[in-house]
């Protein structure tokens, strides 16, 4: 028995080798396949095939490393190096990553973007075609990525408080689909030059005060494109400039780990003990990978023999992480030179069949484009004598093109048009470039918001209600009982901020909420803009519905990028595949001074398309738009007027059931002689003028747009105008702002310039911003004596 129970062991002792053995191998022939496409892929670009390219050569073994400890669950939020842990983590083809490298539109050959990113951003469906988030909680998540320099930090923020969000709220536990007890952990890479970004800091100690499951993990290549990190790091090592992030017993703060990344085993080790303790202990972690190399530099922009000296690029050869695994292969006898060549010659060979497949995959449906379209011009050429010959010279150039591109099959059925403009013949040609058009929208012009069933432009409009004795309160008071019954009946939503919590934010919207729903639903955050816009993406990404602050519309400025760049962008970027219905709760218009009573809404309109922009004029107004919102999939931004808060309104018995639909603007007025279109405080100004035109036989209508993005779907402002063939738009943006947005929907989009009798105009506040106390207000902004002037001018022209 004895000796059977030697002979056992060891049996067991070697299978346990064999199978440590294999998924080495299995590791090393990803860390190969990966750096071949690289490679490859840097060759595609520089002949032409594709654009640009910007690859993870150099990182392959550190993300090897990383990819062994993402289980279903989990979430990464990265950039654009990190294809070889897509890869390992089965996220990601060759083939796949070829067609986004050749923009491929087929969403089946680019399921990430369908063609609308460059290489190297990646994303996984949170949501079905219907906008019902999927099982996240048993899948491998990748959230959209954006090119931003530490832009992915922020949202990664929200991605890991969503863990803790599901760990500590009870009315979260039956959402298992969307969580396992908070037990997953967001993966966040970034490049060891962007940890000088604030996004960066902000979101370290965000996290490190917050402690969330986020496993931050710094690639250092010692470089900023061309830029050493001896000018982008104080110590030239973020990990050490972290020291004081240490955490400690009995302090919050990050566990953080100096690894090599070449050095295979030593990642192993030290990735599962962090990630185990994150996803333990909600403890974040930090993971210093240093010694990276870029064989290929920065990108296909350029060479890195610029800026490094012979010394460092013969150091980056030597020290190359699939150069230093193969050999800590080979010195421990895990594999000899002949599996390690075959493993190479594999891998080189499977790369180059993917791409093939990719660029075939991707000319294809072009070609038959083309092939249609010289077919068709032949048919109009034989038609017309007169310019058969410059028909068949233009199909032949386009026919002869190596590599023809969509655009160019479209530009050379416009000439063709042109051509024959006026003949019969030319009827097809004509129908066909119409169905490439249409075609091509969709491929290209589509997506912005939610195009299905949970699109809040879908949800049905419902007024609100009122007892006969209603009681008449405070504008904020009608805001606290709302938020009230909707924590109440919602245990999705989550709300923060600066003083949310326990003051119950500045103007007292929740006061008192936080005692009866917890500090975990209800809670304050740091003066930190940027971030508590990436915590609201993060949570709305992993299916929570938070309301996140900005305690002022004025410092909307700090998180700006983060919603402009990820949040705007997120349905579009991924074709729909993602949505973050986030609300960011502002405050802001009339008031005191230059620095609270910011109006910037052409800086909102410029850089948020693909978020709602609602300006509601009163606090029952903004609660019917909060209900609107919360039915569907679209981030938005609500602006609530700094001076209602106290303003008497009556209380609606429908508080959570009614609804103000958006785009829809709301007559308040109405009149004949002349159409005002305003929104937000400013209508109570044109109110005050309104009154004393009408004294002197004036007839104005009064209108609402309600909400700036999107704006009067149901030209609503038109109608209006056939009737008083007068308009004037008032607002209190810097002159060319939004009252001028406001003219080009009306007059351009809508073709109102049809109805007039007079010039329209504008009336906006001054350029600068607008001087401190009711003195500065009144000269700053558009007063009721400056709009009683303007319209009774425009009444006697």
């Amino acid at each position: 028995m004895e000796k059977s129970f030697e002979a056992g062991t060891a049996s067991l002792e070697q299978l346990s080798f064999e199978t440590f053995r294999q998924e080495v191998l299995h590791d090393y022939r990803w860390v190969c396949l990966s750096r071949e496409t690289s490679l490859i892929s840097r060759k595609e670009v520089l002949t032409g095939k594709a654009k640009f390219g910007i690859f993870g050569d150099g990182k392959e073994v550190a993300q090897v490393a990383m990819a062994k400890f993402f289980q279903p669950g989990d979430f990464r939020s990265g950039y654009y190096r990190d294809q070889t842990f897509m890869f390992a983590s089965g996220l990601a083809t060759v083939e796949q990553f070829f067609a986004q490298l050749y923009a491929d539109p087929d969403e089946t050959h680019d399921p990430f973007s369908a063609g609308r990113q460059m290489n190297s951003h990646f994303a996984t469906p949170f949501v079905d075609k219907n906008g019902e988030w999927v099982d996240l909680a048993y899948r491998k998540n990748i959230s959209s990525d954006i090119s931003t320099t530490g832009g992915q930090m922020a949202r990664g923020l929200g991605l890991a408080l969503a863990s803790k969000c599901f760990r500590e709220i009870a009315q979260l536990q039956p959402f298992t689909n969307l969580s396992n007890n908070g037990n997953e952990v967001c993966f966040c890479t970034i490049g060891d030059a962007s940890t000088s970004e604030g996004q960066f800091w902000e979101t370290v100690n965000a996290a490190g005060v917050q402690q969330v499951p986020l496993a931050v993990f710094v690639w250092d290549d010692g470089y900023g494109i061309s830029v050493p990190k001896k000018y982008q790091t104080t110590k030239g090592s973020i990990s050490e400039l972290m020291a004081g992030f240490q955490k400690e017993e009995g302090t919050n703060g990050f566990n953080i780990y100096r690894v090599k990344g070449w050095d295979y085993a030593g990642m192993c080790e030290a990735f599962e003990e962090g990630i185990r303790l994150a996803r333990e202990e909600h403890t974040p972690v930090l993971f210093h990978v240093e010694e990276i190399t870029q064989p290929q530099g920065h990108s296909t922009s350029g060479s890195h023999e610029r800026y490094k000296d012979k010394e460092r690029l013969q150091w980056e050869r030597e020290w190359d992480g699939l150069v230093k695994m193969r050999e800590w292969i080979l010195a421990n006898n895990l594999a000899d030179e002949d599996e390690l060549l075959q493993v190479e010659k594999e891998t080189k060979e499977a790369v180059r069949e993917s791409k093939n497949t990719a660029w075939n995959n991707f000319l294809g449906p072009i070609k038959q484009q083309v092939a249609r379209t010289a077919e068709l011009m032949e048919q109009v050429a034989a038609s017309m004598p007169q310019a058969a010959a410059q028909l068949r010279q233009l199909a032949g150039k386009l026919q002869g093109m190596k590599d023809p591109m969509r655009r160019d099959v479209m530009t050379t059925l416009h000439t063709a048009i042109s051509i024959s403009e006026g003949n019969d013949a030319a009827y097809w040609l004509r129908d066909y470039f119409n169905d490439l058009k249409k075609e091509n929208e969709a491929l290209y012009n589509t997506h912005l918001y939610h195009e299905g069933p949970r699109s809040p432009l879908k949800v049905a409009a419902a007024k609100a209600s009122f007892d006969a004795d209603a009681p008449v309160l405070n504008g904020y008071e009608i805001l606290n009982r709302y938020f009230d019954q909707l924590f109440a009946a919602h245990p999705k939503v989550v709300a923060f901020g600066e003083d949310v919590g326990n003051i119950g934010d500045v103007n007292q919207g929740f006061a008192g909420l936080q005692a009866k729903y917890g500090e975990e639903r209800i809670f304050d955050t740091g003066i930190r803009e940027l971030t508590i816009m990436g915590q609201g993406a993060g949570l709305a990404m992993r299916g929570l519905r938070p309301i996140a602050e900005i305690q002022y519309l004025d410092y909307l400025l700090y998180g700006l990028q983060e919603l402009c760049d990820d949040v705007a962008t997120l349905h579009y970027r991924c074709k729909g595949q993602q949505s973050a219905p986030m609300i960011v709760r502002t405050r802001g218009h009339r008031l005191e001074g230059i620095w609270h009573s910011g109006s910037p809404m052409a800086m909102l309109l410029g850089a948020l398309r693909g978020m709602h922009l609602c300006v509601p004029r009163n606090m029952v107004q903004a609660v019917g738009m909060y209900n609107t919102l919360l039915e569907g999939n679209d981030p938005a931004v609500v602006i609530e007027c700094l001076n209602g808060y106290r303003l008497k309104e009556k209380l609606p018995n429908n508080l959570l059931h009614f609804r103000v639909p958006l785009g829809v603007p709301e007559v308040v007025h109405a009149g004949t002689d002349i159409t005002i279109v305003t929104y937000g405080s400013t209508l109570r100004v044109v109110q005050e003028a309104v009154e004393r035109l009408e004294k002197r036989g004036i007839s104005c209508e009064i209108v609402d747009v309600q909400t700036l993005m999107p704006f009067d779907i149901h030209h609503k402002i038109l109608d209006s105008l056939k009737k008083t063939n007068r308009i004037i738009f008032v607002d209190e943006d810097v002159p060319g702002g939004a009252a001028a947005y406001m003219f080009q929907q009306v007059m351009e989009l809508q073709g109102g310039y049809r109805w007039l009798d007079v010039a329209p105009r504008t009336i906006t506040a001054k350029a600068h911003r607008p001087a401190y106390g009711s003195d500065g207000d009144y000269f700053s902004k558009p007063n009721a004596e400056e709009i009683e002037d303007v319209i009774r001018q425009m009444m006697a022209e």
